[in-house]
């Protein structure tokens, strides 16, 4: 008989922290925010819109929020009128375009593959 070891509290702990930083930076829009940010620099919300392909203003505002609030993304009003907003990727931020850009190259490079598996899974399942 074996016995599956059990998780400490802390063990919990740092695997829910874990995956709720996992699930902010693995989200696509955040990618993708992520994304134009590094390469484009500061932005304004309505510039991302036009920039990201099929976002929606209520899931720009929340994506945004959240990286705002996990310290990725920083936001600055200034104050003028009509109101300016600006976005930019914070030093954290910052230090997560290195992963995604290797995350892109590998989803580039196994494209092919990966949805010759899919119509293959699509096939046999079908």
């Amino acid at each position: 008989m074996t016995v599956e070891p059990t998780a400490t509290p802390d063990a919990a702990g740092e695997c829910r922290s874990l995956g709720q930083i996992i699930d902010r930076i693995a989200d696509k829009w955040a990618v993708m925010v992520v994304g134009h940010l590094s390469a484009e620099g500061t932005m304004r919300f309505n510039a991302l819109m036009r920039a990201i392909p099929g976002v929606s203003h209520r899931m720009l505002t929340l994506t945004l929020r959240g990286l705002q609030r996990d310290g990725i993304v920083s936001r600055t009003a200034f104050p003028t009128i009509p109101p300016r907003v600006d976005y930019a990727l914070t030093p954290l931020g910052q230090s997560l375009t290195v992963p995604l850009s290797h995350l892109a190259s590998w989803a580039s490079e196994h494209r092919t593959a990966v949805e010759a598996a899919r119509s293959a899974y699509d096939v046999e399942t079908g």
